[in-house]
């Protein structure tokens, strides 16, 4: 229906366009510009309504939305934070920081750069928090998978000495630092709220879940059913992990190799680019020019590109 409405408005002005040597504005002469306005925003206030469902949608995902994807997070990462004061952090780093550059920017006079600033600071700081928050989560499930082995052993001693399942988790919480005492502490306050020791465990494997975690409460959940040795099947599990996390630590060195390689080459484009200008301001003149400047932003996306192909190629899965 857009598309038919947008047609017919704009064909006669295609059809009788040309007069006397000159293109003329056949809408404009018609309806006028204030009618060519109206026109323009029913169309617009159509094509919103018929879509208003996905709009709203998406304003919610990008509002509410990253607010409550925040407190999540941070309710994984044990941090207590009021959505009031999540709201106004977000409102803050999307366009409190671009204001304050504006305003710095018109102070000192350069206007261009300062709302070409203030735009990509208020892009950054729309679309940092969900990253930033989901490296946090990313590197306190790591430190957890490097705690694993000492946190086994001692429910493997715990269990060989007599105690319960509930009594180990206590000396590992008791003996063990963040985040793993953390995590288990929280399994002996479900447990005494009522919550079944089974589903304290699944719980455990939804809030960190990685491969050593299922295996572990997978163990756990049957051999308390079925009946075993727990402590046997403790040492066998850290020892895999062990050996994981060895090949892992081992894997991590290679990829630090390639990333200060890859970095290197990536970034030298542009240091050279500077040293030159720096040297022989005439020598880099040209690239101002139109045909300059294309170039010059071909160069950075493909420069982009083979930086993107660099970091995929050093990543390595275990």
């Amino acid at each position: 229906m857009v598309k038919t409405l947008l047609f017919s408005l704009f064909l006669p002005s295609v059809v009788f366009g040309q007069s006397r040597g000159s293109q003329v504005n056949f809408m404009t002469d018609v309806l006028g510009q204030k009618g060519l306005l109206l026109i323009i925003g029913l169309i617009f206030f159509i094509a919103s309504y018929r879509n208003s469902v996905k709009l709203f949608a998406w304003i919610e995902d990008q509002t509410y939305g990253t607010r409550d994807y925040i407190l999540q997070k941070a309710e994984l990462l044990f941090i207590e934070i009021r959505p009031d004061h999540v709201t106004y952090a977000l409102l803050f780093m999307s366009t409190g920081i671009s204001i304050l550059i504006l305003g710095a920017s018109f102070i000192v006079g350069n206007y261009t750069v300062g709302i070409i600033f203030a735009i990509l600071s208020s892009v950054v700081g729309w679309k940092a928090p969900r990253p930033l928050m989901d490296y946090l989560v990313a590197r306190r499930v790591k430190v957890y998978e490097g705690q694993m082995v000492d946190a086994l052993n001692l429910l493997s001693n715990g269990l060989r000495a007599g105690l319960s399942v509930p009594q180990s988790i206590g000396m590992v919480v008791e003996e063990l630092p963040a985040p793993v005492s953390q995590e288990f502490n929280l399994i002996l306050q479900q447990t005494k709220i009522g919550v079944p020791l089974d589903e304290a465990f699944e719980n455990l494997s939804k809030r960190v879940p990685t491969e050593d975690n299922d295996m572990f409460v997978s163990a756990v959940n049957i051999l308390r059913e079925t009946g075993g040795n727990l402590a046997e099947v403790f040492d066998t599990i850290a020892g895999v992990i062990r050996e994981r996390v060895r090949l892992k630590q081992k894997i991590d060195t290679y990829i630090a190799q390639g990333k200060m390689q890859g970095g290197i080459i990536a970034s030298m484009p542009t240091l050279m680019a500077s040293y030159f200008a720096s040297v022989d301001p005439n020598f880099t003149e040209k690239l101002s020019t139109p045909i300059g400047m294309v170039l010059v932003g071909v160069a950075m996306i493909l420069n982009i590109l083979g930086a993107f192909a660099m970091w995929k190629v050093i990543q390595i899965k275990v």
